[in-house]
């Protein structure tokens, strides 16, 4: 498991720096991983923990709820960006990495290591498919709706719009990074279904949604992007992504960009939308690649919406993306 790993690596390398002791311990806690205990200089702190595989801009809101609920408390994480880290120690959250590389913060004692280079991240096994972008397909209809694990592999196809054989090896993949769960001969749910969302949502924005693009366009009328909301979008066809479908969910978003979801050919959202193609335009296009809507009015599921706004990384559109959270999904993770 890619938790134990990091615990385990992370803990053999902190033992590594002269005057560190360092051990940890399972704790019966859902929301912890464990209990880690660092001596140094004399002082012994043990702080509560949990594991990350990967850390982004929109969880630091969520951890500085967790440092506050389960002090003290640190977070483990293979590899931090230098960004995330500056952020972690401002807020005076606790971290350790997999190389051994550390910030803590414990009664007027300050532990900054810097020394270790980042280890990189290892490759999917060949036979994971999960995060491919076929199995990115497949995931995102389980979790649009968990009942579906459990429709014959022909269905689940179906569903996803992908070949029959991609299943049993997406199931497989989940299964081996442990999202996937079994509770009687037949049946299975999701296990860490934040976390999958986390790095479904991390994956989605470097390998599936780049090969969906339709193009990059503007209006060949510029009141129709400040007018985006009265443009007739062809029913079941195409849909709002992004800014304009975080705005529409929330009504707390001005949108920079327009972003479509459609499966209109390139020709016919020229003509049907009146565009024009624009590397440096503000109208993005996507190929639509789900066939299970939630919602209906033209608007991408909330958990495509929650995606594209986290992958922006700016700091409006994570707070609409919060907001999306909170309101539209959290029950369902």
């Amino acid at each position: 498991m890619e938790k134990q790993f990091i615990i385990t690596t992370a803990i053999e390398n902190l033992n590594k720096y002269p005057g560190i002791k360092a051990d940890w311990e399972d704790m019966p806690n859902k929301e912890m991983d464990g209990r880690i205990m660092i001596e140094f200089a004399g002082k012994k702190t043990k702080l509560n923990f949990q594991v990350k595989q990967e850390l982004r801009q929109h969880q630091i809101d969520h951890l500085a709820k967790m440092a506050l609920g389960h002090r003290p408390y640190m977070i483990l994480a293979r590899y931090i960006f230098p960004k995330i880290k500056d952020e972690l120690r401002q807020k005076n959250i606790a971290y350790l990495e997999a190389n051994g590389n550390m910030y803590l913060q414990d009664k007027g004692t300050i532990i900054w290591l810097e020394a270790q280079k980042p280890m990189q991240k290892e490759r999917e096994k060949t036979g994971n498919r999960a995060f491919t972008k076929t199995g990115l397909k497949v995931v995102f209809l389980f979790l649009l709706n968990e009942d579906f694990i459990n429709l014959p592999y022909r269905e689940i196809a179906a569903r996803a719009e992908v070949g029959l054989g991609n299943i049993n090896y997406v199931m497989n993949g989940l299964k081996e990074m442990g999202f996937l769960i079994k509770l009687t001969k037949d049946r299975y749910k999701l296990n860490n279904k934040k976390e999958l969302l986390d790095k479904w949502i991390a994956a989605y924005g470097e390998r599936l949604k780049p090969a969906l693009k339709i193009g990059t366009f503007r209006f060949l009328k510029d009141e129709d992007f400040t007018n985006w909301k009265k443009l007739p979008l062809r029913n079941s066809k195409t849909y709002w992504g992004g800014e304009p479908a975080g705005d529409l969910f929330t009504d707390y978003l001005r949108p920079a960009e327009l972003t479509l979801y459609s499966t209109e050919t390139r020709n016919d959202l020229i003509k049907n939308y009146r565009l024009l193609p624009d590397e440096n335009g503000h109208v993005k296009a996507y190929q639509k690649f789900w066939n299970y809507d939630e919602v209906n009015d033209n608007v991408v599921p909330p958990l495509l919406v929650y995606a594209d706004l986290i992958n922006t990384n700016d700091r409006r559109c994570t707070e609409t993306a919060q907001k999306i959270y909170d309101e539209l999904l959290q029950n369902k993770l």
